[in-house]
């Protein structure tokens, strides 16, 4: 039986895949202040035979002027329509990345999640790492034959705003942005600084070393064991529910129950004046 990769998988495995027609590499990388960058950087130079995810286009849903967060959840069958597009069955290993962190690819590896498919890995590293152990790129656009992807039951579970604002005392909310815009310091891209009430900060940066590569499972299990260990739930969330995903990807892959994601996010939650946020 072929292993499976669920969590992360290093770049040398995926090299050794290239020309296994039951993997599907997603190239994520994206920019939240040049919406082009990603488009620009696959064409560029991609790993060879990968799909191209739009953080916007594919791997959000349309904007609602005064109640969306700035990354809403794609409608769950156009997702499984774009997903089939990009070749993936049921069958299909699945390696997401993107220039270097996995912040962007780590949202694709939870949107799959998000539609039952267990057969998704980050790649270590990204783009930087590919090329760092000298395996090639190619430019150009690609296209997969189609696949049915099929309807299954999520493996992973999400919180809607309602429970947030009436969450109990067992409900533990973990921010994955930077201490400086946590503590409402900065605020580069939403119109309101801060946090939700009663959130810790746990920047996903932490969850990397010096070259962008996630720690050893035993190092993450240390940072994040304290809160998986309290028994309460765990809702991971950051500005639109991006880099909240690589919190979540980091406590898998050290073994550690699976929070739940709070899609929305801050940029949703500020979106009503009467819902209080702390600085």
């Amino acid at each position: 039986m072929l292993a499976m990769y669920d969590t992360v998988i290093e770049p040398k495995v995926l090299f050794d895949a290239l020309n296994n027609s039951n993997w599907c590499a997603i190239d994520c990388r994206a920019s939240l202040t040049d919406a082009d960058l990603g488009r620009r950087a696959y064409d560029a130079g991609h790993i060879p035979g990968a799909v191209f995810a739009d953080l916007a286009k594919d791997l959000s849903g349309p904007l609602v002027s005064g109640t969306s967060g700035r990354h809403p959840l794609p409608d769950a069958a156009e997702l499984t329509k774009t997903f089939g597009r990009w070749g993936i069955d049921a069958d299909t290993q699945v390696v997401a990345y993107d220039a270097a962190n996995g912040v962007y690819a780590a949202r694709a590896w939870w949107l799959l999640r998000w539609l039952g498919h267990p057969a998704v890995a980050v790649m270590n590293g990204g783009v930087a790492a590919w090329q760092a152990q000298g395996y090639p790129l190619r430019s150009g656009e690609e296209h997969r034959a189609s696949r049915r992807f099929p309807s299954r039951s999520s493996l992973t579970q999400i919180v809607l705003v309602d429970a947030i604002v009436e969450r109990p005392a067992t409900m533990d909310l973990l921010d994955a942005r930077a201490e400086p815009r946590f503590r409402g310091e900065v605020e580069p891209i939403d119109p309101v600084a801060g946090h939700i009430p009663g959130a810790r900060c746990l920047p996903f940066e932490a969850n990397l070393d010096a070259q962008g590569r996630f720690l050893a499972p035993e190092a993450l299990r240390a940072r994040f064991d304290a809160y998986t260990q309290s028994g309460k739930q765990l809702v991971c969330y950051c500005g639109s529910g991006v880099s909240a995903c690589h919190n979540i990807l980091a406590m898998r892959h050290a073994a550690l129950p699976e929070a739940a994601l709070y899609p929305g996010s801050f940029s949703e939650w500020i979106q009503d004046p009467q819902r209080r946020v702390e600085r």
